[in-house]
């Protein structure tokens, strides 16, 4: 047999043959999506009121705010309260109406969503914040 022969030949036995393995992407220092997983409703809430009566600048308002509205639940008033001050407090209108807007999308009906205006009332007619719906007449 000659040379070329025995290397066209299969071998008696085939070695694996190994594919890639498709790693998803895995967090194992975190603890998890997010490291306040098992965290109460009522714990959310006081954990965002500290946060947000504790803001000393624009970026750390809206980093706040995209983690707290980012949570599968609507803040309590007095988080939104906390946050509608904050925003005031940095001087950004845009984002105090912003806050209401953010609000108007995560609850689940107008009606919760009036329920949220009038409770907030007092804080918003205090801090002269003006809704979108005042703002271009939309509902």
């Amino acid at each position: 047999m000659s040379f070329r022969a025995i290397l066209r030949t299969k071998p008696a036995f085939a070695a694996p043959s190994f594919r890639p393995v498709a790693f998803g992407a895995v967090r194992f220092a975190s603890g998890g999506a997010h490291s306040h997983e098992t965290e109460s409703y009522e714990s959310f809430n006081s954990r965002y009121q500290t946060f947000f009566s504790s803001v000393g600048d624009l970026f750390e308002l809206q980093r706040g705010l995209n983690n707290c509205f980012a949570y599968d639940l609507v803040p309590s008033t007095e988080v939104i309260d906390a946050a509608l001050r904050a925003s005031r407090k940095v001087n950004d209108y845009a984002t105090a109406v912003r806050i209401l807007e953010g609000v108007k999308e995560k609850v689940e009906n107008k009606g919760q969503y009036q329920a949220y205006l009038d409770e907030l009332k007092p804080t918003i007619e205090e801090l002269g914040i003006t809704t979108s719906e005042q703002l271009y007449g939309k509902n």
